[in-house]
């Protein structure tokens, strides 16, 4: 094999240890091991002796080849060679290849494929082997979890899930949760009775392996701690963090006082379902007509079955920290004892395209069976997926040394419903203030939150500000075809009184025009009416309302209806009065002014009176009184005409 030192320098440098002096052959050693074990699967690597990184005068990574002298390279070799054949348990031989540099000095380059064994090294005056890996740039002693990872990457310790458990025996288990799990999973047989699968012989499936172990010596059988964990009467008896806390904070940390705290415990697949039942109370779905999407949930439901099932099923159970599933008025987060497996990819995991790695295998493919969990690594992704869809932020990962923590956040909009909630209660307790700076900050976020301005209206009606709803919307140029009908039906119940000159009322015909637009409800289509009527909008009051009665023929008999388009009638007819009475326009235009006048109010007349059939006992009255005034018009303009 011949080495290219240029091409090394410029490989990953988790997978080579550049050592220009070397002080200590020990670190060499460590380093070896660490290479040979491959924890981070790097294939091996390199470890140059006698050459070093540094930087050339501009600052730019540069090799320095400074070689060791003829002595002291074989003095390294044979030290190393002797150290890794006789200290190394096994024995490791790595290749090694001499670089020369001058006539005197040359570089050593020890060469360390991966192994399929986990290497342990005792170094001079140690009395306990030690275990080392690489990662990143360090050699690190592979300890507690670190170390038992190792192992069972190597295959010399069986997954926990799989290993037995010496301090269990049959009598631990609960043959009818058992029973009733088989009957579930539709593994029991009828020709087969149910002590038969209590067995080291057994298999419940082909990826299953037996539920008991027997011991060599005294043929007596043990449970695996996956049976223990699945089906013992109390699981804690042998694994002391085998529960979870759920807790419920009403607000978004844990200064706010607790509302509610349960110690969840049982088995396993118990813990799940009551997690569950539990969550399912979080993902309500609220109902807000003024939104594009009335029907919103907070969280997707089977986005939190598959949190939890990720949090117990993939947990490290040889830790003594319970798992915690804590809502927040915000957010609810996951947290899972244990680190994410070297194995996986970190980015990978957080974007759902890491590759399926089990913790617990068995407890998967019990989870999987029960369809309560998906299948080879789905759980991220599927919460991913559903997370977008319902429209909520994306789920947040924090992955710590010795944890895993699953944040997911609630969908936004019921964050401003509640902050809703809490303006509309300070509006109740006339904090009138309060309430209005509250507004004013989600609008500034979101001009379009129909609700908002809802409550904008409200509260600028109860201070008597309402122009401040039309400065509002026109100094933030705000598109009243974005916003919807019944909202801009409110704007305009709040402006219609007060909006004076030409180019608000223009405005407000504007928006009515738009919400005429959409379909409209028997009371809206009132509303729309009355607002036409107070900006004076007289003409297009009953063409609305003829209009209107063409395409919804039971408007026919709406008496507000019939009363405004007679009321729109009598005020133009007291226009056209106005005219006839302008002696200096031409005789016929004043002649033409008359005959409409009194055409206006024979139509109001009518309409009054058709309205009067279908009119309450409280409007005949009102109707009555815009009877009486249009009978004195007429009598007045013929006393008028008669002089």
């Amino acid at each position: 094999m011949k080495i290219d030192l240029t091409e090394l320098f410029k490989r990953e440098s988790e997978s080579v240890e550049w050592k220009e002096n070397i002080g200590n052959i020990e670190d060499v050693i460590k380093t070896i091991v660490a290479f040979a074990n491959d924890f981070s699967n790097l294939g091996g690597g390199y470890v140059v002796c006698g050459a070093r990184e540094g930087k050339d005068e501009y600052g730019f990574q540069k090799l320095l080849k400074e070689g060791l002298s003829s002595g002291r390279l074989k003095e390294i070799e044979g030290k190393v060679l002797h150290d890794c054949r006789e200290k190394v348990n096994p024995p490791i031989v790595p290749l090694t290849e001499e670089i020369e540099v001058s006539e005197t000095k040359r570089i050593l380059v020890l060469i360390v494929p991966a192994t399929g064994n986990a290497h342990s090294y005792k170094p001079s005056g140690k009395n306990s082997e030690t275990y080392f890996i690489r990662i990143g740039r360090e050699t690190r002693e592979a300890t507690n979890g670190l170390l038992k990872e190792l192992l069972v990457k190597k295959q010399q310790l069986a997954p926990w899930d799989k290993r037995t458990n010496k301090n269990g025996k049959i009598e631990d288990l609960d043959l009818v949760l058992f029973r009733d799990f088989l009957q579930e999973t539709k593994l029991l047989f009828p020709n087969k009775q149910i002590e038969e699968y209590l067995s080291d012989k057994e298999t419940l499936t082909d990826f299953i392996p037996p539920l008991l172990e027997k011991e060599n010596l005294s043929d007596k059988l043990f449970p695996k701690n996956f049976t223990l964990i699945m089906f013992a009467k109390n699981p804690l008896i042998f694994f002391a963090g085998a529960y979870t806390i759920f807790s419920i904070y009403r607000g978004k940390d844990r200064s706010e006082p607790t509302a509610e705290k349960h110690e969840i415990k049982g088995t396993i697949l118990q813990q799940a379902k009551k997690l569950i039942e539990l969550l399912n109370a979080e993902a309500y779905t609220i109902f807000d007509k003024t939104t594009s999407e009335p029907n919103q949930v907070k969280y997707p439901g089977r986005a939190l079955q598959e949190a939890v099932v990720n949090t117990l099923v993939h947990r490290d159970y040889e830790s003594e920290q319970p798992a915690r599933v804590t809502v927040f008025s915000d957010r609810i987060e996951f947290f899972s004892p244990g680190a994410l497996p070297r194995a996986v990819d970190e980015k990978k995991f957080e974007n759902g395209k890491a590759t399926a790695h089990w913790r617990n295998q068995t407890l998967a493919y019990f989870f999987n069976k029960l369809q309560l969990a998906q299948a080879e690594g789905q759980g991220i992704p599927t919460i991913l997926r559903l997370m977008k869809e319902a429209g909520c932020p994306e789920p947040i990962f924090d992955l710590g040394k010795e944890s895993v923590t699953c944040i997911l956040p609630a969908h936004p909009r019921h964050k401003i419903m509640r902050e809703l909630q809490e303006i509309d209660n300070k509006i109740i307790l006339q904090k009138y203030d309060e309430a209005f700076y509250l507004l004013e900050e989600i609008l500034k976020q979101d001009f379009y939150n129909f609700r908002a301005l809802d409550l904008f209206c409200d509260l600028n009606n109860l201070l008597r500000t309402q122009e401040k709803v039309y400065d509002f919307l026109v100094k933030n140029n705000v598109l009243l075809t974005k916003i919807n009908s019944k909202t801009l039906l409110k704007i305009s119940d709040t402006l219609s009184p007060v909006l004076k000159n030409e180019q608000q009322k223009q405005f407000l015909n504007d928006l009515l025009s738009i919400a005429v637009a959409s379909h409209l409800e028997e009371k809206e289509i009132i509303r729309v009416a009355i607002n036409l009527k107070r900006i004076g909008k007289n003409e297009e009051v009953i063409d609305f309302i003829d209009n209107s009665i063409k395409q919804y023929p039971f408007l026919a008999s709406n008496p507000s209806l019939l009363e405004e388009k007679a009321r729109a009638k009598i005020d133009l007819a007291k226009k056209c009065r106005e005219t006839a009475k302008n002696y200096k326009t031409t005789k016929q235009r004043r002649n033409n002014a008359w005959e409409k006048f009194k055409n206006y109010l024979e139509d109001a007349e009518k309409d009054l009176k058709q309205a009067l059939i279908y009119a309450s006992s409280f409007q005949k009255d009102y109707i009555q009184e815009d009877l009486k005034f249009l009978k004195t018009m007429l009598k007045n303009n013929h006393n008028q005409n008669n002089k």
